[in-house]
């Protein structure tokens, strides 16, 4: 099962004098991550690097920001896939201290940073929605409303015409006995539609 992070966490390590100064944090996307990092450099003006590493699905990304590469992005995104996390930004701010660490010195140091942050973080289980969309007779309108609050699902919205149309989002994990005993209660009259983005 995926993770996610309840809160940023950071860490500082110093390797021959360079700080390197680390921050985890939950993060949905690539748009977000290059705005978290942008404040970062703004923060940070006296900065060689700012690495980062996003782990979220398909907009996933792994930047060295001028580091020798592989050597920096990359290792940080490793740290985050064998933590089993998701949707999750690691940034590393690196302040050069004045020696060369090498392509291994380099790894280390950004993959420990990380590491480092992680060790104080606190997981939480990353719950996947499903939408679902259907429509009833008026007169299991209640009966539905009822089912939905019992399985704690998001109602999203309630349309009124010639049926009543909801929509609501509830964990993946639970939709096949949510639509069987939806299902079973409606005897034929719930009509499922596809889900709209």
């Amino acid at each position: 099962m995926p993770f996610s992070l309840a809160a940023p966490v950071h860490s500082e390590i110093i390797i021959k004098k360079s700080r390197f100064i680390a921050c985890v944090e939950s993060m949905s996307d690539r748009h977000s991550a290059s705005e978290r990092v942008a404040a970062l450099r703004a923060e940070h003006p006296g900065a060689v690097h700012v690495c980062w590493a996003l782990l979220a699905g398909g907009q996933s990304a792994a930047v060295d920001d001028g580091e020798p590469s592989g050597t920096a992005g990359r290792p940080m995104l490793e740290v985050l896939r064998h933590q089993d996390l998701e949707g999750v930004l690691a940034t590393v701010v690196r302040y050069w201290g004045g020696s060369k660490l090498g392509a291994g010195g380099l790894v280390r140091a950004y993959t420990d940073a990380v590491a480092q942050a992680l060790l104080k973080a606190d997981k939480v289980p990353l719950i996947r929605l499903q939408t679902l969309r259907c429509t009833v007779p008026y007169a299991l309108e209640g009966l539905l409303r009822r089912e939905i609050e019992a399985a704690a699902a998001q109602r999203l919205k309630v349309q009124h015409g010639s049926q009543v149309e909801l929509s609501f989002a509830l964990p993946e994990r639970e939709v096949t006995g949510f639509v069987a005993r939806i299902n079973e209660a409606g005897q034929g009259r719930v009509g499922w539609l596809k889900a709209q983005d």
